[in-house]
């Protein structure tokens, strides 16, 4: 494979120095770009873009084509692509977000799920991996990623997407056993779907945990992190001659990071509503950390956007294992020209934090 070109995000992850923070977007191939919804309109519609190994490149590719400050690509596609090559039937309706065909709801219809072949049944996914990183050429590392079992159950048992969870939490508290058999297919299957992106050519990969602080302390442990944990242990973790990065992200989990950092992966991603010093504070040198500038931030004007950047550069402070990024993904209605400014900020802003 070629060699990379700019690795500041890998050695960010890992702790190791770098000349200024690395910085990359959630969502940062999306409906903000113009050319995004040029790409999708051809396609047809969302799956159709994730589906399609060229248009999955084209998409990823559009944003560091547009902001050479990114330093890390994500694969374009859906944390949904297991629970519908499980059998579930995934759809988009219209303003309504993902939707599934067949639900979960019984140990029955659990017992009857199938582990997904990464290469078989997801095969598209590994295409357009090897695809984008064939395309990208070294110019900045391929981040790989899925839903953690956790959040990928809480589609399945809804149907969709969910304000507060009953069915799921009903499973969870009414009938343990179903849903740690629900969970435990999931972590294998994310487990071999991760090792399959990192096969083609993923130099990292994040667990979006985007539900598990919707949890009790208690019931996030048991039915969340332990299924992460399980998946960070069976991971490819070098690959190609360097290590792979393993990033963790709970969406609302700042009371448990703690334990987050005890969990084998070599980063944690923050949202917003953590104090990212505070952070670093609370887990020492155990991983490094993701984060967390509020995605609104980026309707307000540059000069605001790039204040609010130098706060939490200087929150952070000096030294390496701090990657920049949102502390969520970036919204449709954001102005592509203030991204740009965010991205700029950060490594105009954070050079005097690595001398």
């Amino acid at each position: 494979m070629t060699a990379l070109k700019n690795d500041r995000f890998l050695r960010a992850l890992l702790k190791q120095p770098v000349d200024v923070t690395p910085v990359w977007m959630m969502r940062q191939a999306g409906r903000y770009l113009p050319e995004y919804r040029a790409s999708r309109a051809q396609a047809g519609d969302f799956m159709s873009l994730c589906m399609n190994p060229e248009f999955a490149c084209e998409v990823t590719m559009q944003p560091l084509d547009r902001y050479p400050q990114l330093d890390a690509a994500i694969l374009f596609s859906d944390i949904l692509t297991i629970p519908d090559a499980m059998g579930q039937g995934l759809y988009f309706e219209t303003g309504e977000g993902p939707r599934f065909k067949k639900v979960v709801s019984t140990l029955a219809d659990i017992e009857a799920l199938p582990i997904p072949d990464p290469h078989k049944d997801l095969g598209y996914v590994m295409d357009a991996v090897s695809t984008i990183r064939r395309e990208l050429n070294g110019r900045v590392p391929l981040i790989g990623f899925s839903g953690s079992p956790w959040t990928l159950a809480t589609y399945m048992v809804e149907g969709g997407s969910s304000k507060d969870f009953r069915k799921t939490k009903a499973m969870l508290y009414d009938n343990p056993q179903a849903m740690h058999l629900l969970l435990d297919k999931l972590a294998q299957s994310v487990t071999s779907y991760l090792n399959g992106q990192i096969m083609a050519g993923a130099q990292a990969v994040q667990i979006f945990d985007t539900w598990g602080g919707n949890l009790s302390a208690a019931a996030y442990q048991e039915f969340s992190l332990a299924y992460m944990k399980k998946i960070v242990s069976g991971l490819i973790r070098e690959n190609d001659g360097r290590k792979v990065p393993v990033i963790l992200f709970t969406k609302n989990g700042g009371l448990w990071l703690e334990s987050i950092a005890e969990a084998g992966a070599d980063a944690l991603g923050l949202d917003w509503t953590c104090d990212i010093g505070n952070a670093r504070a609370r887990v020492g040198d155990k991983v490094a950390l993701q984060g967390n500038m509020d995605p609104t931030v980026l309707y307000a004007k540059p000069e605001a956007i790039r204040t609010e950047v130098g706060r939490i550069l200087a929150s952070y402070g000096k030294g390496s294992g701090h990657v920049f990024n949102l502390g969520h993904g970036i919204t449709p209605e954001v102005d592509p020209e203030h991204a740009g400014a965010f991205l700029r900020a950060v490594h105009e802003l954070s050079a005097q934090y690595h001398e």
